[in-house]
């Protein structure tokens, strides 16, 4: 099987599609998770988007009133749109139309028998899940996502504005959804919610992880996924400091196997904005304006 996902250019095929960093575990999971990961995916798949089209045009003549308020068009086209793509790919092959391999089985929906993992390398990253990081001295569980979204005031906001999000969360679970004719690996994430960031007086994103938010939308495709680390607030323990972690380009060992992937060298620019990085035993990383002092 083949997983499908972002194009992202880098050293190896299989950094940009992914590798899981440990065994699999295979559960049966429950319809309303599975239908939120489904949903996502299809959402972020670039073959669906003129369905995605399709069924929003349908709602608004359908529906010429109630679409006026976009809350209320959200809602139905996330609570309809699985359901809908299955009909609507089923009518179109009765009818004889040529409709490609990964629509007809994204339609068909992914298996409720889940591999999940504890780790998975992948966009040139190892992450791993909370859990799997407790009994690790390095942290990898930390990501980060910049998307479109729809943002409201309040419930009664009928006027929502779409713009650039930035989320932070922590990986909890890592599942590889199961397509038959291929895989889509997603990050299931506790995200803090919008009240929970903030910035401080020295520029740095603080969050709160014990303001959570996004219950409904906590599956990101993992090759959107981008790492991060938290430091806690010394003066509230509440609180952590966001750090950026840089790429750490690994490739894949003659053998292909995991235990057999080697890390190059990074140079980590100390000029961006991202000051705070996560160091590795085993991460090399250089300053590219001065020689190094040996300690």
């Amino acid at each position: 099987m083949k997983s499908i996902g972002n194009p992202h250019q880098c050293v190896d095929e299989r950094t940009r599609t992914g590798k899981p960093l440990s065994r699999a575990t295979i559960e049966v999971v429950e319809a309303k998770l599975l239908n939120q990961a489904h949903l996502y995916v299809l959402r972020n798949t670039a073959v669906v988007e003129p369905y995605i089209v399709q069924h929003m045009s349908e709602l608004k003549d359908h529906n010429p009133r109630a679409s006026r308020n976009g809350t209320w068009l959200q809602n139905q086209h996330s609570r309809t749109f699985i359901s809908w793509l299955k009909n609507e790919v089923e009518k179109r092959v009765a009818n004889g139309e040529d409709i490609c391999d990964n629509v007809r089985w994204l339609a068909k929906g992914p298996s409720f028998a889940v591999n999940k993992y504890s780790g998975f390398a992948i966009n040139e990253y190892k992450f791993h899940t909370t859990s799997r990081d407790e009994s690790k001295t390095t942290q990898c569980s930390g990501v980060s996502l910049v998307a479109h979204a729809m943002q409201i005031a309040s419930a009664k906001d009928f006027n929502p504005v779409y713009g650039a999000v930035t989320y932070y969360g922590r990986i909890k679970e890592i599942w590889d959804l199961d397509y038959r004719m291929f895989t889509v690996p997603v990050f299931m994430c506790d995200w803090v919610d919008s009240r929970g960031i903030k910035k401080d007086a020295f520029g740095f994103t603080i969050v709160n992880f014990d303001r959570l938010g996004h219950q409904s939308e906590c599956f990101i495709l993992a090759s959107q996924a981008k790492q991060v680390f938290y430091v806690q607030d010394q003066e509230d323990k509440n609180s952590s400091v966001v750090g950026f972690t840089p790429y750490k380009m690994y490739k894949y060992g003659e053998n292909g196997e995991t235990d057999d992937m080697l890390e190059f060298d990074a140079t980590v620019d100390f000029t961006q904005d991202s000051t705070l990085v996560e160091l590795d035993d085993d991460f090399l990383c250089t300053r590219p304006d001065g020689e190094g002092i040996l300690v």
